[in-house]
């Protein structure tokens, strides 16, 4: 079955963008220093060199990313080379986590870039709130993630090219003489010397070239990436290597080495020589910029990975399901809310070493992956082809060995745990997994029981039958038929249980009469006066008693009346019983050959799809899984939510059974859609789970449920599965907003 995807819409300016201003991060500003520190004046030449060595790798990802233009960078390359074992696991992992992690670094960077304007500020509320504004960027589309970009990296380059502009003309600015003191850029004499500095200093840097990575990541959502890739690759690592060299240029020609040596703060000491007074808030502003650039960028990748690893099974599935903008928002929120506990808990000083180590291995393994794919699949149509193949990938290679001989140890050693927790977490997840359902299954009832509400005999046949092919599906299952009888002014409760005692005879008999289908498939089934204050009590304190409950049937409660249903047993049940509930409006239900699903995507959704297809066994019926959108959409739209649809019912029933018909349909409303295929095709039932209205006061399962049942033609199930109401309604204002933002 086809996957789904996500929607190109980036530009060339968008990507190259991501690649420029998403690179350009709070190292360059931090990290110069350190550098000078380590090479002196050659730290000019460690820039060049750590920006020509990045090509090695970037050439690759060109071919890589263009071959296979889809969400999740290295791991997808990865995966088609070596397969969907450890390695792709590992390599997608470690990607995800380095970017969420450095997420949430550049959000606290930012928080304390902005206490330079505003003293008083708290760091970490600061990091989440950006944290939380550039998740709801990234749910709203991608094509906002590259808006912003476009704006917040065109300030930054704007800045950079003043300050290497007025680094160079201005009297104060560069000199030669500061730069090079002495004859030579090199600090020492010895040359063993000065090469390992420059290799010391290349490793040091080098996580502030990689950024072209989140090109890849999201090559799924790119216009024309055949072309826009490699351009945007190359485009976006030339410019951070020339702002890179020109930068350190004009800062170490400005201040001489030794005094900016170890120094955090190297370019704004150079700025406060050349642009006196307002220099030094420019370039605070533009380490601001730089952090938000970064965040925004690190969000982006973090979040394609995660929805490539879920729609791959390798994460859970729920990472990769799509809103209507068409991102990936469960992926989007969790990794969010992950960059935002990081900040919490002040790890992040620490756990950035995850993003050194851990972008060194994705690099490696997404590089040499290029050789094998150049064996298994010669004849693949490559839109850019690497030159001086093998090379490239050799050379990326031995580079990313190079910078990890001479990184910090602790990066090494801290990526060194996380690969052996993620080793574990994949060979031990399994096992793990099935020892669990073991355990559970073992103290698990030994069968389920359904439960009937029955307020009149006439509804009792229809609900006893439908009862009845919903056990069948079971392996283990039973009925019990319930009247209760309330109390009332006429029979206080002491007289209502006598009468339930000397009703239970009569009603056991009476189902004995219409029990034919129970008593044919060999399904027990037994009935139970009891007496309660009200109905809706008597339904309630039952299913208490009940650990082994898996669904409440009841009929329809009559025309609704708002006013009414305060007091309305179903209504009750619906807001307080701990257990899945269907309602049967019966129309006529002695057999079922064809039954409508309307599907929507909750949870509700998928109990509805459950239920059709255990009710369908009983006369092996045809299944019309239904999905409406309203009119005006474009045919990808339909094509993405047909497989969206697919993917529903995959995830309900673990595959799509032959007997299911997949519909995507076009209509002014959801209810009016619905009411046209019933007239189009002859239906017998139609299953619907319910909305997230199902919690207020004001509908019964919701609009459209309520509407339907009303207008139908046939009988109509309805279905609530069991969730905390606080959590209904909290689904029911994520979706208002979405709606509201979709206009």
């Amino acid at each position: 079955m086809s996957k789904r995807k996500l929607k190109r819409q980036l530009t060339l300016t968008q990507v190259i963008m991501l690649g420029t201003a998403g690179t350009i991060a709070a190292e360059i500003f931090v990290l110069t220093g350190h550098a000078a520190g380590i090479a002196g004046p050659a730290t000019v030449l460690a820039l060049l060199v750590g920006g020509l060595l990045s090509y090695s790798v970037a050439i690759n990802y060109c071919e890589l990313a263009t071959t296979y233009p889809v969400a999740g960078g290295a791991m997808s390359y990865v995966r088609e080379a070596f397969g969907t074992g450890i390695l792709s696991f590992l390599v997608g992992s470690m990607d995800c986590l380095s970017s969420t992690f450095y997420a949430a670094l550049s959000a606290v960077g930012f928080a304390y870039s902005l206490q330079v304007f505003i003293p008083f500020l708290p760091i970490v509320p600061t990091a989440i709130l950006i944290i939380g504004l550039f998740s709801l960027l990234n749910i709203l589309g991608v094509t906002q993630v590259g808006n912003a970009q476009i704006i917040l990296g065109g300030g930054l380059l704007a800045i950079f090219a003043l300050y290497i502009v007025a680094g160079f003309i201005c009297p104060e600015g560069f000199s030669w003489n500061v730069f090079i003191v002495g004859e030579s850029i090199f600090a020492h004499k010895e040359f063993w010397t000065n090469f390992s500095r420059i290799l010391a200093t290349i490793a040091l840097v080098y996580n502030a070239y990689v950024g072209f990575e989140v090109i890849a990541d999201d090559a799924e959502e790119v216009n024309n990436p055949s072309r826009t890739i490699p351009t945007g690759i190359l485009v976006s690592l030339t410019l951070c290597t020339l702002i890179y060299v020109l930068v350190g240029l004009v800062t170490l020609g400005t201040v001489p080495w030794q005094d900016l040596a170890g120094s955090e703060t190297a370019l704004t000491d150079a700025v406060r020589h050349f642009i006196p007074g307002w220099g030094v808030p420019l370039m605070a502003v533009a380490g601001m910029i730089a952090t938000l650039t970064s965040i925004n960028s690190a969000m982006l990748s973090a979040t394609r990975e995660a929805f490539t690893l879920g729609r791959d099974g390798v994460w859970p599935r729920m990472f990769s399901k799509l809103s209507r903008f068409r991102t990936p928002y469960v992926a989007i929120l969790i990794i969010g809310g992950i960059s935002a506990l990081v900040a919490i808990i002040g790890l992040v000083d620490f756990l950035s070493y995850i993003s050194s180590s851990g972008y060194l291995f994705v690099l490696f393994w997404g590089s040499l992956s290029m050789v094998r794919l150049r064996k298994l699949y010669p004849t693949i149509e490559r839109p850019f082809k690497a030159p001086f193949f093998p090379l490239t990938p050799y050379l990326a290679g031995v580079t990313c060995v190079l910078i990890m001989a001479f990184a910090d140890w602790r990066a090494l050693l801290f990526g060194a745990g996380v690969l052996t927790l993620f080793t574990l977490a994949f060979y031990a997840g399994p096992p793990i997994n099935r020892l669990l359902n073991e355990q559970f299954k073992s103290v698990e009832p030994e069968e389920d029981l359904i439960l009937i509400a029955a307020a009149t005999p006439q509804t009792v046949k229809s609900l006893v039958h439908l009862a009845a092919v919903v056990a069948q599906a079971s392996e283990d299952a039973y009925i019990c038929v319930m009247s209760v009888i309330p109390e009332s002014t006429d029979i206080p409760l002491a007289s209502a249980q006598q009468l339930a005692r000397q009703m239970k005879p009569q009603y056991q008999s009476f189902l004995n009469q219409i029990a034919v289908d129970t008593t044919s498939q060999n399904i027990a089934l037994y009935s139970k006066v009891r007496a309660a204050s009200s109905v809706a009590d008597g339904i309630l304190d039952e299913i208490e008693t009940r650990r082994n409950l898996k669904l409440l049937l009841t009929g329809w409660p009559g025309p609704l009346h708002t006013k009414t249903w305060a007091n309305n047993p179903v209504k009750i049940a619906l807001q307080k019983a701990h257990t899945n509930i269907a309602v049967l409006l019966d129309r006529g239900l002695d057999e079922v050959n064809h039954i409508l699903v309307p599907v929507g995507g909750g949870l509700h959704s998928r109990m509805a799809i459950r239920l059709a297809n255990e009710v369908s066994m009983a006369d092996d019926a045809q299944i019309t899984a239904l999905r409406l959108l309203t009119k005006g959409v474009e045919e990808e739209e339909v094509e993405d939510q047909t497989l969206y649809l697919a993917e529903i019912v995959e995830e309900a029933l673990n595959a799509v059974p032959a007997n299911f018909e997949l519909r995507v349909s076009q209509a002014e409303s959801v209810e009016q859609g619905i009411l046209t295929e019933v007239q189009r095709t002859p239906y017998d039932l139609i299953i619907l789970g319910a909305s997230e209205e199902w919690s207020r006061d004001t509908q019964l399962f919701g609009t459209i449920d309520d509407w339907v049942a009303e207008h139908a033609p046939c009988s109509v199930l309805l279905c609530r599965r069991h969730e905390p109401i606080p959590l209904a309604w909290l689904r029911y204002q994520v979706k208002t907003i979405e709606k509201e933002l979709s206009l």
